[in-house]
């Protein structure tokens, strides 16, 4: 396949552009949200709260690899978003319209299932048309506009919340998911290159194919960068949901509001360091600007449990936009390094997100039976405490990714090899 005109890229770029900003949907404020309507509009309880977002983030686990692999495969990438993106919007409003606990899980699954196709699509189809040399600055962006996005889904969601109802922001998720069906039709099916998609290249030395399990299991600093990612969303996940919980305590007429401004300042802070990762991660290499990210999540746990203050808690926000933002840009990075020629990049990002996603969703029902137990600072503490364990496993377990590559295994060869033998 050709490489597309300077006219087409730059299409295909703002068109991913909006893809990114319609798709962030409140996506990592949904579940503060939810929690703050389920609570104090329809009274539930902590643990039910809880429960129902496990089933939403399981969901989402159990389809990452499956989707990985499908992204991997297929060469209709744009309608597969289009589809998952008319699932959220329908189950968005089937939780608005019916909230009782049943239909709420049946719509967190299929909203869950429908999750877990956009970030290895998106990342499949920017390494596809942007190549690997400009995979970095692309991700970087891709990641800016998608906290973009979500500043602005959050303020509007925040002020419906506030005038209407806290069910508003369900609303809005459907209306910008099924514009985000429009904004991936924009990008041009003929630039995708879908070999190079599935990272199946090594570079200038041709093309290096191995199987599923060798690509994820057998790659020991994936592995251990999966863990430690995995124990950083876990103790992640559940902050900010608990924050808004214990604060619609006391501050019934305000609560969309502040969790909307939660949100905001955390995504505010998230499109610089995105676009820090996009500029500076190759030159800087990627484990220094994630140590970074790792180091500021036990800080905000700690801080948690000092704060009571509503504006106090609304600056911590300041370090999740520091952590969530470096990640977030640099995950689709470090996988890409660490797959590279293995023609399976999407299932490595499905796998390794399916982990991570497990310890965010298990997250929300740990944490909300440690609060019905004891109380919300015992469940921040022990958050922070699990933020630690992720930082120093990132700190002695994984390389530094920027041109690593793989030792090589007897009996495996790359197809430039073989060629040459024939």
């Amino acid at each position: 396949m050709g490489e597309p005109d300077s006219g087409a890229l730059r299409r295909d770029e703002t068109a991913l552009d909006w893809l990114n900003f319609c798709l962030a949907d409140v996506k990592d404020g949904l579940g503060p949200f939810l929690a703050i309507f389920l609570l104090s509009g329809e009274h539930w309880n902590p643990g039910s709260i809880g429960i129902v977002l496990t089933i939403g983030g399981l969901a989402t686990v159990l389809a990452r690899g499956p989707a990985g692999a499908l992204v991997d495969t297929i060469t209709w990438k744009r309608s597969l978003i289009a589809v998952a993106a008319g699932a959220v919007s329908i189950a968005t409003i089937a939780m608005a319209l019916v909230p009782r606990f049943s239909p709420v899980a049946l719509a967190q699954a299929a909203s869950g299932i429908a999750d877990a196709v956009f970030p290895v699509a998106i990342a499949a189809i920017s390494l596809g048309i942007f190549g690997r040399k400009k995979l970095t600055h692309r991700i970087g962006r891709n990641e800016a506009f998608n906290h973009a996005g979500n500043v602005a889904t959050a303020a509007v969601a925040g002020v419906a919340g506030y005038v209407f109802s806290p069910s508003a922001v369900l609303w809005v998720v459907a209306i910008l998911a099924a514009l985000s069906i429009f904004a991936t039709f924009r990008i041009d099916g003929k630039s995708i290159d879908h070999r190079l998609a599935r990272g199946a290249d090594d570079g200038d030395h041709g093309k290096t194919e191995s199987n599923a399990f060798e690509v994820f299991i057998g790659n020991r600093p994936l592995l251990l960068f999966t863990i430690a990612i995995t124990l950083f969303h876990f103790a992640n996940a559940a902050m900010l949901p608990l924050v808004g919980e214990e604060l619609a305590k006391t501050n019934q007429n305000a609560r969309s509001l502040f969790i909307a401004s939660c949100i905001i300042v955390a995504q505010i802070v998230m499109v610089p360091m995105a676009i820090l990762v996009g500029r500076k991660a190759d030159q800087w290499g990627r484990k220094p600007l994630f140590l970074a990210g790792f180091a500021v999540l036990p800080l905000r746990g700690l801080l948690y449990t000092l704060v009571q203050d509503p504006v106090a808690l609304i600056a911590i926000q300041i370090l999740d936009g520091i952590g969530a933002g470096i990640f977030g840009a640099l995950f689709f990075i470090v996988v890409a390094d660490l797959t590279k020629g293995s023609g399976h990049y999407n299932l490595a990002q499905g796998a390794s997100g399916a982990c991570w996603g497990f310890g965010a969703a298990l997250s929300n029902t740990v944490a909300g039976q440690i609060v019905n137990m004891f109380d919300y600072s015992a469940a921040f503490l022990f958050l922070a405490g699990c933020a630690v364990i992720a930082l120093l496993v990132f700190l002695f377990g994984v390389p530094e990714t920027l041109g690593w590559a793989p030792a090589k295994t007897p009996g495996r060869r790359s197809a430039a090899e073989a060629s040459a033998d024939a």
